[in-house]
């Protein structure tokens, strides 16, 4: 793998030359210095996704638990590290069913 000098991007390989897919500055390649290189051939790029459009229910995670609010039995969820690396998680709800939000924490 190499980085481009210019703009800091992955560069792929054309024929004899590297190519910054982001600036487009080009190097010689040096086959000598490549032997210890890792490799990405044979692995396809993937298509960046855009759920801007999307409504978190949609795709976060559900699980069973009651809403204190109106008595649903499923909200969906997120975790988040937001005390000591040493401690666990807080686990966010949100109801599926009235959008009321809550939080549980392991004490």
């Amino acid at each position: 793998m190499k980085f481009c000098d210019d703009c800091g991007s992955m560069m792929k390989t054309e024929g004899e030359v590297w190519v910054c897919g982001s600036c487009g500055a080009e190097e010689p390649r040096d086959t000598a210095s490549e032997s210890g290189m890792s490799v990405t051939e044979g692995q396809e790029e993937t298509e960046v996704v855009d759920v801007s459009g999307v409504d978190d229910a949609q795709v976060a995670p559900t699980t069973e638990i009651h809403c204190p609010e109106c008595g649903n039995d499923r909200a969906s969820y997120e975790m988040k590290q937001i005390r000591a690396a040493d401690e666990s998680e807080t686990r966010f709800f949100t109801c599926t069913e009235c959008g009321h939000k809550w939080r549980e924490d392991d004490h």
